[in-house]
């Protein structure tokens, strides 16, 4: 049957006519391999949003490539590819490689600038997108606006648009924050950046260098509780992520055809601008730093601003000013409690209308309800305060918080309530405090006198210890001091009956002071193997540190010869005495074990991220894990630990100290250490917990490997359940035990890159249903010499390059 030749000649031309527009298209948002962007050439976005091109930033002449609005002017610029490194001519050319890396080059062929790939492209192509999102793809990809290999928006600059993500890619490591232009006229990064940080319950930072300006507040399941005025949210909609992929926060907008950016200025300020068509200009639709309240804990902890109060600082309900003669101008040294505490005799006061405190200390569960969660912080001593997490549909999850509560201010609208840890006493204050005016001020005269005969008495020993050529700065002394008679007398005159311990810093003796509170006395022996740098370590760091699974160091001694460090007592001693007894091990059921390693989790966490130092122990192990009576665990003995600075990820020693079958390959041979190597202790433990077994004395008829070797034996061959210890096969959980195996060698890996961060531990063991990465061969997967006896103690070498010395169990 013939076709009619005229229609035939349309469908042709329409084919061709529908192939051209494609191909013009593409040729208007695409960046090829044979197509550069040079002075003058730009690329558009499909629907004629954004454009990409050569420009210079207010009044400078230098060149830059950049993203901007198409249909906007003045030009409006919302991404720059080399804001470090300007142009100072015209000359600079951007263009695609065959590999899929886009790369900008200055007059002389030298790269100024490129971008990053994930992985080598064969038909690679850059396009701009509605969104204003530069990717670069393979081009056969049919989904080229979902895979990319590179993306703009992971690189933020002082711009964040819809879409885009502030927070950490889990997967990756990728941290997506903006970062202020130091000028409208350069658009190098400036002195302020905004992060989501991710210690505790993630909040947003505006940090100047390393200094917090402000703080979002905590996300209540609807918005950041930001701004005591708030308009109704008409514009925006947010979103706030935490799975095991990501942790961030983005927002949408309502309606699409209104542009609309969220920019970081050079003065630090966070604004967001819509764009006005019949105005030609960008209104502030809202800007999140409104007035002197939203300066980071202006008021210092336990107290709250309200801008409409002269001064504006006031302490909480239950509290008292820290200096009653402090000026209105410095709240800095905040407030205290009015009346101490009694663990679970205390009470919870409801505090409405107020941002909810700096969430960095916190820990929170999405699941348990706000009754669960008020018996949990009551039954922890150290918890300060709670809150639900989600305000929707009446409140639900769980949010707690740790140490002193600061940045708290108060909000006109907040439907999420504060329960703050108070004296059960603090319940009717206020109908008291009316008639107790009068005795409050001589109470404070009084008060005053006698603190100022401590503070004279105090001064004059620390002066006298400094004299003894101890040199301990004032500012590292947090801590009370205890006179040598005092614990004398608590210890019995250090009687060999009351000795509960021995390590590398000498005895431990149980005392009792007179009131009845149970102490440990750590006191340093003459033959130790450390000494007071080490003593003086643990003062420093452990008086800074406040975290539930953290031993607590109550003060210390420093008399005569006599150098002793006093903590809280832990009456079921370590988790060695447990799991590594046969009479012992069957009193700890799966479950206990399981929230051991939690705890040990989270209070590793805290040393690497979350406390005002970041700590690495370097002496990890299962002595050192103590156990209060209600078997929590807590971590101890900071003898060894090191600080990081913000920007060090890594030292380095020639004199190792440890205990071998706990220590990392990288420490143990070259005496370098980071936060992985603590990663790779709290590995062998939690193997360790599992199995009832100890790492280097392990012992197996088949193969000569130690724990760390059979347990991954078992884990290739599908038989990793074989590991558990046999105390607990009828207790066990089996998802969570093959979680627990899983990631302690995900710790114990050889290399410490492949290694996870503490933030990932804590956050895969107490998630069911994760899919977790494969782990790569452990760490010293050796096999022991079959002469060598497995119950051979722990002993020194040396290598070539430095002396290392490896401590006994202590």
């Amino acid at each position: 049957m013939s076709q009619n030749p005229s229609k035939r000649l349309l469908f042709l031309f329409l084919c061709s006519h529908f192939l051209f527009i494609l191909l013009v298209s593409e040729a208007l948002d695409t960046i090829t391999t044979d197509k550069s962007i040079r002075e003058g050439d730009t690329v558009v976005s499909a629907g004629g949003i954004y454009e990409l091109g050569f420009f210079s930033p207010g009044n400078s002449k230098n060149r830059y490539v950049g993203i901007w609005y198409k249909q906007i002017s003045p030009r409006t610029v919302v991404w720059v590819a080399n804001r470090d490194i300007p142009l100072d001519d015209t000359s600079g050319v951007l263009t695609l490689k065959p590999n899929g890396i886009l790369v900008l080059v200055d007059n002389f062929n030298v790269s100024i600038w490129s971008s990053k790939s994930s992985r080598s492209l064969k038909n690679p192509k850059a396009r701009i997108l509605d969104s204003g999102n530069l990717v670069v793809n393979d081009g056969n990809e049919r989904d080229l606006e979902i895979n990319f290999a590179w993306q703009s928006f992971d690189y933020p600059g002082n711009t964040l648009l819809p879409g885009m993500r502030l927070g950490r890619n889990l997967v990756t490591g990728m941290d997506w924050y903006t970062s202020s232009w130091k000028s409208s006229d350069d658009p190098a990064p400036g002195e302020y950046i905004n992060r989501l940080d991710t210690h505790g319950y993630p909040q947003l930072f505006v940090l100047k260098k390393s200094s917090i300006v402000s703080s979002s507040g905590i996300w209540n399941g609807i918005a950041f509780s930001v701004s005591p005025n708030s308009k109704p949210n008409t514009h925006y909609t947010f979103k706030f992520i935490i799975n095991q992929q990501e942790i961030s926060y983005h927002y949408k907008l309502k309606n699409e055809s209104l542009p609309s950016r969220m920019v970081l200025n050079p003065e630090g300020v966070i604004e967001h601008l819509t764009w006005i068509e019949r105005n030609q200009s960008w209104f502030l639709y809202l800007t999140v730093q409104l007035d002197n309240c939203d300066r980071f804990a202006l008021c210092g902890p336990y107290a709250s601003c309200n801008i409409n109060n002269s001064p504006p600082c006031d302490c909480l309900q239950g509290f008292k000013p820290r200096d009653p003669q402090q000026s209105a101008a410095d709240w800095s040294s905040g407030c205290v409690r009015r009346t101490s505490l009694d663990c679970n005799k205390d009470d919870f006061l409801k505090l409405t209308g107020i941002k909810m405190p700096d969430s960095r200390n916190s820990w929170y569960n999405e699941i348990i309800n706000l009754e669960e969660c008020e018996k949990l912080c009551l039954a922890d001593c150290n918890c300060t305060a709670y809150s639900n997490l989600d305000v929707r549909n009446g409140g639900s999850g769980c949010i707690q918080w740790f140490g002193e509560l600061i940045d708290i201010r108060e909000l006109s609208q907040n439907e999420q309530n504060l329960f703050v840890r108070v004296s059960a006493s603090e319940k009717g204050t206020k109908r008291r405090r009316k008639r107790s005016v009068l005795i409050g001020v001589i109470s404070a005269v009084v008060a005053t006198f006698i603190l100022s005969i401590l503070a004279w008495f105090s001064f004059q020993r620390r002066t006298e210890c400094i004299l003894t050529g101890l040199e301990v700065e004032n500012e590292d002394m947090e801590l009370p001091l205890f006179d040598l008679v005092t614990v004398t007398s608590a210890t019995e005159n250090f009687s060999s009956a009351n000795v509960i311990g021995e390590g590398g810093f000498g005895p431990v003796y149980k005392g009792i002071l007179p009131n009845g509170q149970e102490l440990a006395v750590k006191r340093l022996s003459k033959h130790s193997g450390q000494g007071f740098q080490e003593l003086k370590n643990e003062i420093v760091l452990i008086s800074k540190l406040q975290h539930r699974n953290l031993v607590k160091l109550l003060g210390f001694c420093l008399e005569g010869e006599e150098r002793m460090l006093i903590y809280e007592f832990m009456p079921n001693a370590s988790l060695d005495y447990f799991i590594f007894d046969p009479s012992r091990k069957a009193s700890l059921a799966w479950k206990e074990r399981f929230e051991i390693a939690m705890g040990i989790s989270r209070g590793l966490l805290y040393l690497h991220q979350d406390s005002r130092l970041r700590i690495i122990h370097r002496d990890l192990k299962t002595s050192n894990i103590l156990l209060d009576s209600d078997m929590n665990a807590k971590i101890s003995d900071f003898g060894l630990a090191k600080i990081f600075g913000g920007d060090e990820v890594e030292g380095k020693t020639n004199r190792v100290i440890g205990t071998y079958g706990y220590m990392s390959p990288e420490y143990a041979v070259d005496g370098k250490y980071s936060v992985k190597s603590d990663v790779f202790s709290i590995g062998v433990i939690i193997l360790e917990i599992v199995s009832g077994r100890k790492n280097r004395k392990f012992h197996h008829l088949e193969h000569h490997h130690n724990l760390l070797g059979h347990a991954w034996l078992l884990w290739t061959e599908g038989k990793a359940l074989e590991l558990i210890d046999e105390h607990i096969k009828e207790s066990f959980s089996e998802s969570q035990v093959l979680r627990c195996i899983q990631v302690g060698l995900l710790c114990v890996q050889k290399l410490p890159d492949d290694r996870p961060t503490m933030a990932s531990v804590v956050f895969w063991l107490g998630n069911e249903g994760l899919v977790l990465p494969q782990p790569k061969k452990p760490g010293f997967f050796i096999e022991r010499n079959t002469t060598e006896s497995v119950e051979s103690t722990d002993e020194g070498y040396v290598s070539n390059s430095m002396s290392i010395t490896i401590l006994g169990p202590r």
